[in-house]
């Protein structure tokens, strides 16, 4: 009788439990695991520098800033990780278009610009150009996966070295300064910021509530189902790799309006990180399961691991070798829950 009312009464709190669950976001996990980082920076604060993490205005903002480029990469990379594939050409994408846009955002008091008739331009023509970049970029990363079959590790990879190249050649390894101040604008205080979240606006709509999203986690689920199912995958494909690309170029825009200067270096790993804040987010590198919002608090998660080390004074190579962890765990979690899923 008493296991009888023992089993009784743990079925209530059992039951009560998992609607709470069922109620809860589904991205609360990892928002908890991104306060709880933030609190353990707070306290290692107090103990080694005897000062706040948290309460610093100026470390915030750069978090933000830092989080805000990351994250509109993020946004394009999520999209292909969802559908299986990956993009490791992000980072070199932005140098490409930050060259580019500020070859083409110069001033006539640049004592010795690029192209000396195309000074003093609007700056829609930079960012137009930046962004034109990018999309292009990915539509070749498109098309080489889908018409030829080329893994997108590899084709994507291709990308990184010969975009980077370009860049490098583009410039002769020489920084692009004296940037118009109409181009700068969009790099400048809360803008950053505010682009990002309006990138992660639209494709949070996009993906949850169109034909496109639909069509996304239809492929990455199961590509051969959507196939049958009528979908024109290749067309998809190509779409979603064009979309990072895009996306990647306008970080680049950012980034080069941001530092008020051009340079072929820009960019360095930022792939990795993009691919990391996806998969803290949430994100499953087996295809089919992905969020906006959870990469946009993986993204977060990046931006205070990055200025808490910083910040106690760990050394920028161990952070790296710590960031290296990070993303091996994040995909060993991710296949262990997928292998329990089968």
């Amino acid at each position: 009788m008493s296991d009888v009312k023992m089993n009784t009464e743990r079925q209530p709190s059992a039951s009560f439990i998992s609607s709470l669950k069922g109620k809860l976001p589904k991205d609360t996990g990892i928002f908890l695991v991104m306060i709880g980082i933030a609190l353990i920076f707070e306290g290692f604060g107090w103990y080694v520098r005897d000062q706040s993490f948290l309460m610093n205005p100026n470390r915030l903002v750069l978090i933000i800033l830092q989080v805000a480029i990351i994250g509109i990469i993020a946004v394009g990379v999520t999209q292909v990780i969802i559908t299986t594939g990956i993009d490791l050409s992000s980072g070199s994408v932005i140098a490409l278009a930050a060259v580019v846009a500020a070859s083409l955002a110069q001033t006539s008091d640049s004592l010795s610009p690029m192209f000396p008739s195309l000074v003093n331009m609007p700056a829609v023509v930079p960012i137009v150009a930046g962004i034109g970049v990018g999309f292009l970029c990915g539509v070749v990363n498109g098309v080489l996966i889908t018409k030829t079959g080329i893994p997108p590790f590899i084709a994507t990879l291709g990308m990184m070295v010969s975009a980077r190249g370009l860049a490098q050649y583009y410039t002769q390894g020489n920084p692009i300064s004296f940037l118009s101040d109409s181009f700068t604008a969009i790099g400048q205080g809360a803008m950053p910021v505010i682009i990002f979240l309006v990138v992660a606006v639209i494709f949070h709509i996009a993906l949850k509530h169109t034909r496109y999203g639909k069509y996304v986690y239809a492929i990455g689920g199961n590509m051969t189902s959507a196939k049958v199912s009528g979908i024109n995958v290749n067309k998809y494909l190509v779409i979603v790799y064009t979309i990072a690309g895009g996306l990647s170029g306008l970080a680049g825009v950012v980034l080069a309006a941001r530092v008020s200067s051009g340079q072929s270096s820009m960019g360095m790993s930022y792939e990795l990180d993009a691919i990391a804040a996806t998969v803290i987010g949430g994100s499953s590198l087996m295809g089919g399961v992905g969020r906006i919002t959870g990469t946009l608090i993986g993204a977060a998660i990046l931006g205070l691991i990055k200025s808490g080390f910083t910040f106690v004074g760990v050394d920028a190579y161990v952070q790296d070798i710590i960031k290296g962890i990070i993303i091996v765990s994040a995909v060993s979690i991710d296949m262990y829950r997928n292998r329990k899923k089968r």
